[in-house]
C-alpha cells in the first residue's frame, strides 16, 4: 500500500440521520462547525446526513419516502390546479 495514502487526522464525529433522529458515533475527517454532546458527556463535532443505513430502503427493506424539501407538496400543488 502506498504510504501517505489516507490522512493522519481522524477523530471522533457523531452522524446523525435527520430522517429519522439516529445518532452514531464513528471515526472520521470530515470537516463540521457544529458540535453535539453524546451519551459520555463529551461534545464531538456532528455531521448532518439527509440518510443513512438506518433510514434508507435497501437496508430496512421498507420503501420509505423521505420528503426533506416539501417536493411532494409542491408538486401536488401545481397539478392540483390543473385538475380542477
Amino acid at each position: 500500500m502506498k504510504k501517505s495514502l489516507h490522512p493522519e487526522n481522524y477523530r471522533f464525529v457523531v452522524f446523525k440521520d435527520m430522517s429519522n433522529g439516529i445518532a452514531f458515533l464513528s471515526r472520521s475527517t470530515a470537516p463540521s462547525k457544529e458540535t453535539v454532546k453524546w451519551e459520555d458527556g463529551k461534545d464531538y463535532p456532528l455531521i448532518k446526513l439527509e440518510i443513512s443505513n438506518t433510514s434508507h430502503p435497501f437496508f430496512t427493506g421498507k420503501n420509505v419516502l423521505v420528503d426533506t424539501t416539501g417536493r411532494i407538496e409542491k408538486f401536488k400543488k401545481r397539478y392540483e390546479k390543473k385538475t380542477k
